[in-house]
């Protein structure tokens, strides 16, 4: 059955915390998203899946405004984070990020200690005033990344030092050190070998108790490991979103079923 372009599958979901309308994304004269509706369930992990160059990473940068970096970038529409507008002029992009908070594909620590890589964060944004508040926020991210026990006796040491695995959970770590409200994760995984994929799965897991988490995966295996509900995009358009096992079981659109199947992508 083939799904009107526009309509969207219903599914159970927790309380909205990202709603999006009619959002448009412009590079320059190319149309990359068109007319995208969402609505992103709160404490929950949301996937979006679909073939390279369908726009769900740069539907993604739209939800912590990232393309606003991309000058021939135009976003129309509307998003809402907790019902208000982070496209309001009034809204503070780098405040913005510290709510939204993102996990690139590359695992990218600063050129810095372990420590100064978590501490950043929460030294910009002026969340702490002692040095004893921030050692407790360095510690409690690295432990709710999974990565304190691996690097606790070697803090001064460089970032970079850490294998790929451990530094994308650094970088997770980093993001969490501002107390955002949501991770978004740009093919957190598509560098790192099965061990570490399986180490951050279990990650993401954990962290949806307390985060709201996006992400985008080229893996179809991932997105039904770690995600509750799953969206599938092609050529700039939402085709459908729905409950994970509905949509890799049941989808609604032919498109979904011939990309699940392995017929196109």
């Amino acid at each position: 059955m083939t799904q009107m372009p526009g309509t969207i599958k219903a599914a159970a979901m927790t309380d909205t915390k990202i709603s999006a309308r009619n959002v448009q994304v412009y590079y320059g004269d190319t149309h990359a998203i068109k007319d995208v509706n969402i609505e992103i369930g709160a404490r929950a992990v949301t996937a979006f899946i679909g073939p390279s160059g369908c726009g769900k990473s740069t539907f993604l940068r739209c939800l912590n405004r990232m393309n606003d970096t991309i000058d021939i970038c135009r976003v129309e529409g509307s998003i809402d984070l907790d019902g208000e507008d982070i496209y309001d002029s009034r809204v503070d992009p780098v405040q913005l990020r510290a709510k939204v908070g993102m996990v690139f594909q590359k695992p990218n620590p600063f050129p810095k200690s372990i420590y100064d890589n978590i501490a950043y964060g929460p030294r910009i944004h002026g969340l702490v005033r002692k040095k004893a508040d921030l050692d407790e926020i360095v510690a409690s991210s690295l432990q709710k990344a999974g990565l304190w026990n691996e690097v606790k006796d070697r803090l001064d040491g460089p970032g970079t030092g850490l294998s790929g695995g451990q530094q994308q959970r650094l970088c997770i770590a980093r993001a969490i050190a501002v107390s955002p409200e949501v991770i978004l994760m740009d093919e957190p995984c598509s560098a790192l070998d099965p061990i570490a994929t399986a180490k951050v799965e279990e990650l993401i897991d954990e962290l949806r108790e307390n985060f709201t988490i996006v992400i985008v995966t080229h893996s179809m295996q991932q997105a039904a490991r770690v995600s509750q509900r799953t969206a599938f995009f092609h050529m700039g358009n939402l085709v459908e979103i729905g409950d994970t096992q509905d949509i890799f079981t049941n989808p609604v659109d032919k498109r979904t079923q011939d990309y699940i199947t392995g017929r196109f992508g």
